[in-house]
């Protein structure tokens, strides 16, 4: 996980013109579009927008990018609102990461869920699963911004000032119930929307989440063994010979001499205490 953030990280500042400008401001206005569409000639004449493997296999190929334009929600007051915190995060993560991540995060958020289906599909030999929107998308690209900025201040519904990162478990709550929902009822085409979802946004964020979770890589916990076994067996050394400092030339240490200063010269090969006297006046050790 750690060398594929890395290559994100490296594809992203040496591709800066790489992704779409403002991508969140085009795919809030697409799904208001396609709501007002929906007034007039209901949602079924938007079916064409979805995507699904049967009909991509016969030609309909906008179908693997479309689905995000639709909306997730046909209640006008919740898509405003929706809608509106969408640019806004998003917004902010492009500023924050620039065009090239955000819309790679995006991408990528998009190809899990197209291959998901795509793996459902053919395991279970029935081509008709669909996605109908960028729902979980969406969410997690909140959990992304809640993990950048944990303590911002979101008003809930515009009404109840909550801190991000509080909306965020309710969220990981929120999806981690749909998914066994979906399970529950046979929307596995759902379900793995969900799942893949946050696999795209644990991909991006795994050094984060080790930290909020205080997990520790074996190489750094049997690091920090060791450091702190040295320091133990140093400091055992230190008092089973009463001083910490010995100056090489003449042999004065700390414990008998606390008013001098011990340092070790730089130029000698390997460490070499020597007190303030001395420290400039002494033959250097070589190999």
């Amino acid at each position: 996980m750690k060398k594929l953030n890395q290559w994100i990280d490296r594809f992203a500042y040496s591709h800066p013109r790489f992704g779409i400008p403002n991508l969140m401001l085009y795919i809030v206005i697409a799904n208001a579009v396609t709501y007002i569409l929906t007034l007039f000639a209901g949602a079924a004449a938007l079916s064409f927008l979805k995507f699904d493997l049967y009909h991509v296999l016969h030609g309909e190929v906008w179908r693997l990018v479309t689905f995000v334009l639709l909306p997730f929600t046909y209640r006008p007051i919740s898509l405003f609102i929706m809608l509106s915190f969408c640019y806004f995060v998003g917004g902010t993560l492009e500023r924050e990461w620039g065009t090239a991540k955000f819309t790679l995060y995006y991408l990528s958020g998009m190809l899990f869920s197209v291959l998901s289906t795509v793996i459902l599909s053919l395991a279970t030999r029935y081509y008709g699963w669909s996605l109908s929107d960028a729902y979980y998308i969406n969410l997690t690209m909140f959990l992304a911004f809640a993990v950048m900025y944990p303590d911002a201040q979101v008003w809930f519904y515009g009404v109840i000032p909550l801190k991000a990162k509080w909306l965020a478990w309710a969220d990981i709550a929120l999806m981690a119930w749909n998914i066994a929902r979906s399970v529950r009822y046979g929307a596995y085409a759902s379900a793995l929307a969900a799942v893949v979802a946050i696999l795209n946004f644990v991909i991006f964020f795994w050094e984060d989440i080790k930290s909020i979770l205080g997990i520790q890589s074996r190489q750094r916990s049997r690091q920090t063994i060791q450091f702190k076994s040295a320091v133990r067996q140093q400091k055992k050394a230190e008092t089973e010979r009463g001083y910490r400092h010995k100056c090489e030339v003449c042999g004065r240490t700390d414990a008998d001499h606390p008013e001098l200063e011990f340092r070790y010269c730089s130029k000698c090969q390997g460490y070499h205490c020597f007190c303030s006297d001395h420290i400039f006046d002494h033959q250097h050790f070589t190999k």
